[in-house]
Parts: C-alpha cells; structure tokens; sequence
C-alpha cells in the first residue's frame, strides 16, 4: 500500500465521529475497525496525522480503535503557534494536571469510563490502552477500570516540572501495583534516550513504583526520524520524543518499526479472545 501524505492534514474520513458522553462529559471520540477495543491516546498537539496513521497500524492488526479527542484541531498538522497555544490552554484546563504536586488527571476517570463503554461494545477479554507525550501515564491510571488489562505508555512526559515525577498519586500506584501483581499483567513503556521531556529519572521512579512488572525499552536517539517533521516538532520539540508518532522512521528494520511492532504483539496476546498469560 502506499505510504500516506504525513505533510498534509488527515480528513480521518475513514473513522466514524461520535460524541460520547461520560459520568455528564461528552467528548469526540473517532472510531474505527473490528474486534477487541484499543484506546488511542493522542500526544500534544493533537491528533496529528503520525497519530492517525498509529491508530491505523492498531485497527489493521484486528482491533477496534476509540480515539478520543482530548485537545487540538483533530487531523491538522502541527504548526507552531496554534500548537503552543493548545498546549498552554491543556496545561491550565481543569482537565489535566501538568505540574509536580497535583496527582492524577481527572480526565482519566472519563477515560476508564470509556474503557468501560468500548469493552461492552466490543467484548473480548479487556481493553489494551496507549497514551502519548501528555496523555502518557494517562494508560497506566486506566488500569484502575479492570477492563484495562493490556497499557501502554509512550514517551510519558508529566509532570513538565520534575523529571523524576509520577503523574499518580502514591495510593493509585499501589493500587495498580497490586492488581498487576494479582493478575499477572505488565505495563510497556518507550523513549528515546535523549527525550528532554521524559527523562530516564521518571523510568527509574515507574520501576521503583511497580517493579519488574514496569517493561521499560529505551531507544537510542539515532534510531529517531528526523526529516519532514512537522514545524512544532522541528522547532518546538527539537529532538527524539514521539517513539511511534512523529519520530517513528517507517522502514523496516528501523528500531521504531520494532517498537511499534512489539506494542501490537503486546495488543494481540493480551486481548484475543484465545491468548494465554505471558
């Protein structure tokens, strides 16, 4: 198949928009494929076209996408000042929590109900998670809601202001650590190894928080796609953060393409119906 026009925003005409409301909250959330139900996570500024194309890769390996919208211009390609201005407003919504101190996002008692929501649409054994950059921890505060059984967090980037910080509070992460323990699950986690957002510090404090139980694969800096980025992730960003987004080199053999690869292996044994326990 050829290779999509990343340069040029997405039109996500081949995702179904609906407007699904939660505990009094209704949001856009673009559906698409068959089977059990993946929650796709986007990373700020939006869901860009790397995003699309990702979630694209998770509905074609037999899954059921729900991408909500949580901020930016759904499919536009991420320019600077429109992608500054959505990040500044993310960091002051009620929403989400962006500094050391606060704890979780609240946004991820509306996403573990909609975990909820896809699992009884979709069936199967449970709901696989990812979250990206801003939304990253966000898969790991899903596994509160016990439909969650397959997390994924890439690149997580909160707290902007401590790079040893946990976007969760102490008694939720012992709460997830406890349940990956009773039900013998694992959360997989990626960066560059150059990442200025999400440094090897906050890697160290999830092992410390979860065990053997946090899969942590970190990527060498040279592995990340550098030409044809978007201007905010060529001016803004400035180097490795987006392992499967807009860092991702779509060439086989590249370590991102592992990567990707390995996260939909995780998807696949996980949530079929017929999988066994790792």
């Amino acid at each position: 198949m050829p290779k999509p026009d990343l340069s040029q925003p997405d039109p996500l005409d081949d995702f179904e928009p609906r407007t699904i409301g939660l505990d009094g909250v209704g949001k856009r959330v673009h559906v698409a494929g068959a089977g059990p139900a993946v929650i796709v996570m986007t990373e700020m500024p939006g869901i860009s076209p790397q995003v699309a194309r990702f979630a694209r890769w998770v509905r074609d390996a037999g899954f059921t996408v729900y991408m909500p919208s949580l901020f930016g211009r759904d499919g536009a390609v991420p320019g600077v000042e429109e992608s500054k201005a959505t990040f500044q407003r993310a960091c002051i919504s009620a929403e989400f929590r962006a500094f050391a101190g606060q704890g979780s996002s609240p946004v991820a008692r509306w996403l573990r109900a909609l975990a909820r929501l896809a699992h009884g649409e979709c069936g199967g054994p449970g709901v696989g998670a990812i979250g990206m950059c801003f939304t990253g921890n966000f898969a790991l505060s899903m596994m509160l809601e016990p439909a969650v059984l397959a997390p994924v967090l890439a690149q997580p980037s909160l707290p902007l202001d401590d790079p040893a910080g946990l976007e969760s509070a102490p008694e939720e992460l012992a709460a997830v650590r406890q349940r990956l323990e009773r039900e013998d699950l694992t959360v997989m986690a990626y960066r560059f190894d150059g990442d200025r957002f999400c440094k090897a510090q906050r890697f160290v404090a999830y092992s410390e928080a979860l065990g053997e139980r946090f899969v942590a694969r970190v990527l060498p800096d040279s592995a990340a796609n550098r030409e044809g980025l978007a201007p905010f992730f060529e001016h803004v960003v400035a180097g490795p953060h987006s392992v499967v987004t807009a860092h991702l080199i779509d060439e086989a053999g590249q370590p991102t393409i592992a990567a990707r690869d390995e996260i939909l292996g995780f998807f696949t044994r996980r949530l079929a119906a017929t999988a066994r326990r790792e």
